[in-house]
């Protein structure tokens, strides 16, 4: 026996002499210490938590090199080969996970919208609740801070940039005619009704190399991946009626969607400012396929649309009214795949085409327009760690535009251009802590038509001050084929791209409820078009000596805390800008620029009535414009533009929607500007006629049923 207790003595002695203690302290990059860390030899039972005040102390049987991992909430998880017999007493650093829901974000220059946007300024059903915006997409996004009101056109105008600045994509690819077609000091809408998109995202300045060919902003429209259930919506208006129907099913789904226009009645009982032969009329649908894969997921978007009308307009020039009668077909088809495959990579594909065909007879002159355009994209993604993620990709823009003019007597003449671009970028995220986060990128394009090759480095960084506040610094070069007006010409002149610079400061503040934004800007136009005659035309002398800048102030506050069930919010943006291009004699404002630019807008939810309720106020400053009976060019002002619109959602049941809306309900006197008279009259003088919208005030009522299992569902987030 005694024999036994000796080698059971032995046996144990040998033991303890064959573990090693790890010992150190777990501490944060600020070098506090982290308690409740589990650490452990990976592969083993061995391990301890750290203490209150860091520290952690275990013995192992384990030899040599081996893994220690170390894991806890809210920090990466530390993994290090160590020599188990040596690491006694060490100091383990731990990083914060940059994942974490507070994590810093990049947000200068962009407003986003949606379910899955970090920082939402709009919430989906914004798009379409918005008094004035009568379903609008680029309605809505005018009350944000950045755009300018320019009433006579419907267009999005950002930041000293003319709207053709400004390109729009549909999941990440381009739409080459994003607005209906339209005549002179007519507004025109957007094209997509916010039906099949889930989110927004608007850039209005240093946006990611991704994109190219807009020196101004970038619009992106995504689709929803998932439709909730099966459904049909039944749309009855006072301009036209629609009708919706989706249908899901274990892998895929199809949404479609479809609206006749006609206001002719409507116009019937509203009085009108101008003449109308043929009130507007049009015939349109979209429809998008889903199909998800175990990796990803396949759409296929497709949208038509078919107008026309027929109007009179006065022109200061002519002693009888000009007769514009516009017939316009569009088409665009896009299809995307996103997907995941290997260790960390996310692929990005997609192709569109475009098909735009304008006739237009104005008075006895006939011109027909046809546009075809398609982009090719790939994108690759790797997410290398939590710190690191590097894109790259390519695209492949190709556009043929053809115009046919004839005056019916003794001239006929056509004009077009065939543009290829190819581009390529790289793009990386890199996030060096929750606090800080760095977007870097480049973007290469080379351009066949204009026979140049562009480099433009974009950059942007993020700081996080405090849990609820960060700002964010973009700097990027931007560069854009000079518009159509200018580029049919091609083949009598030599072009080159526009290009402008962009430089963002931001300040966010964000928490449940409230949204601050507060963002300085500048931008650096050079290479803009230049032409020497009134009008622009074939035999024009071009060139691309033009420049300007645009400057100001953004701010954006949004608050549902302040009353129950009351939601506001207020932009207001201050520019300064001038452009010495077309044909401007010397360096002055463009006509569409507003000083100073203010929105109101409020949405209130009263339960007893089962209504919601909602006003919005737009006001601007006086724009510019040129008087030539004064000396100083651009030397006019409008008076101030104002706006006051109403809109009321009525659920008689719970898929029933009775929708009312009204602009104007001021019925201010609002004036866009002047057209002059060519010539003088006898006195010398030149007379002037005022550009006006085309109606005092907007009316729109509409009944709205949605019929589907879920007796809950309702279209109120598409009014």
């Amino acid at each position: 026996m005694k024999t036994f207790y000796l080698l059971l003595s032995i046996l144990f002695s040998l033991t303890l002499l064959s573990q090693n203690t790890i010992s150190g302290k777990i501490v944060n990059e600020k070098g506090k210490p982290v308690s409740g860390a589990n650490v452990y030899i990976d592969g083993t039972y061995d391990g301890a938590t750290s203490s209150e005040t860091g520290d952690f102390s275990f013995e192992t049987t384990s030899k040599g090199n081996q893994f220690l991992i170390v894991s806890v909430l809210i920090y990466d998880t530390y993994k290090q080969e160590i020599d188990v017999a040596n690491f006694k007493n060490q100091t383990i650093k731990l990083r914060e996970n940059v994942n974490a829901l507070d994590a810093v974000i990049i947000t200068a220059g962009t407003l986003e919208s949606g379910g899955k946007a970090r920082a939402s300024v709009l919430k989906p059903l914004d798009i379409v609740t918005t008094a004035g915006s009568a379903g609008n997409i680029v309605a809505a996004l005018q009350t944000l801070p950045g755009t300018q009101t320019v009433g006579e056109d419907g267009r999005l105008f950002v930041r000293g940039g003319e709207a053709n600045e400004t390109q729009t994509f549909v999941d990440g690819i381009r739409v080459a005619q994003p607005y209906g077609a339209t005549t002179n000091n007519l507004p025109t809408r957007g094209r997509f009704s916010p039906f099949l998109f889930s989110g927004i995202a608007f850039s209005t300045g240093g946006y990611s190399a991704e994109y190219g060919e807009a020196l101004s902003s970038v619009l992106l429209l995504n689709t929803q991946d998932e439709p909730d259930q099966n459904k049909t919506d039944i749309s009855l208006m006072t301009v036209g009626l629609g009708v919706g129907n989706t249908q899901k099913w274990e892998k895929s789904s199809l949404s479609v969607n479809t609206a006749y226009i006609n206001l002719a009645p409507y116009q019937a009982i509203i009085p009108q400012n101008v003449d109308w032969n043929s009130p507007f009329q049009s015939l349109s649908g979209e429809t998008v396929y889903r199909y998800h894969f175990t990796n990803g997921i396949f759409k296929l978007y497709a949208a038509f649309d078919s107008s026309k009308f027929d109007i009179n307009q006065e022109n200061i020039n002519f002693e009888d009214k000009v007769r514009t009668d516009l017939n316009n077909n569009n088409f665009y088809l896009n299809s995307s795949y996103n997907g995941v495959f290997g260790t960390g990579w996310h692929l990005t594909s997609g192709i569109s085409y475009g098909y735009n065909n304008n006739k237009v007879k104005y008075d006895v002159n006939d011109v027909d327009s046809r546009e075809n355009a398609a982009q090719l994209k790939l994108k690759l993604r790797k997410h290398f760690s939590n710190y690191f993620n590097l894109s790259f990709g390519a695209d492949y823009f190709i556009t043929d535009f053809n115009e046919d003019f004839d005056n019916n007597k003794d001239l006929k003449a056509s004009n077009g251009y065939d543009s290829n671009i190819a581009a390529f970028y790289t793009e990386a995220d890199i996030l060096f802590s929750k606090n800080l986060a760095l977007k870097a990128g480049l973007r290469l394009s080379n351009n066949s038509l204009l026979n140049e090759t562009n480099l433009a480095p974009r950059v942007s960084i993020a700081y996080k001050v405090s849990k609820s506040g960060q700002f964010s610094f973009a700097y990027g070069d931007f560069t854009q084929t000079p518009v159509v007006d200018y580029i049919k010409y091609s083949k009598y002149h030599q072009f080159e791209s526009e290009k402008a610079k962009h430089y963002i400061l931001n300040y966010q503040f964000t928490k449940p409820g409230q949204t601050f934004r507060a963002e300085a800007y500048y931008k650096d136009y050079s290479n803009l078009v230049k032409y020497d005659t009134r009008d622009i035309q074939y035999n024009s002398f071009f060139n691309n000596n033009g420049s300007g800048y645009a400057k100001g102030l953004d701010l954006f506050w949004r608050d549902s805390n302040l009353y129950k069930n009351l939601e506001y919010w207020i932009s207001y943006s201050y520019i300064d800008s001038e452009r010495d291009y077309k044909n401007f004699p010397t360096m002055a404002t463009p006509d569409f620029v507003a000083n100073h630019n203010l929105s109101i807008v409020t949405k209130y939810f009263i339960t007893d009535w089962k209504s919601q309720i909602g006003f919005t106020n737009s006001f601007s400053t006086g724009r510019p414009y040129n008087n030539p009976n004064e000396i100083k060019f651009m030397n006019g002002k409008t008076k101030s533009y104002n706006n006051l619109s109403f809109n009321w959602a009525y659920l008689l049941t719970t898929q029933k929607i009775l929708y009312f809306s009204v602009s104007n309900i001021l019925g201010s006197q609002n004036v866009f500007g002047y057209d002059y008279a060519r010539v003088p009259d006898a006195n010398g003088v030149y007379n002037r006629q005022a550009v006006t919208p085309t109606a005092d005030r907007f009316f729109f009522v509409g009944f709205f049923w949605t019929i589907s299992k879920n007796k809950n569902d309702n279209q109120l987030k598409n009014l």
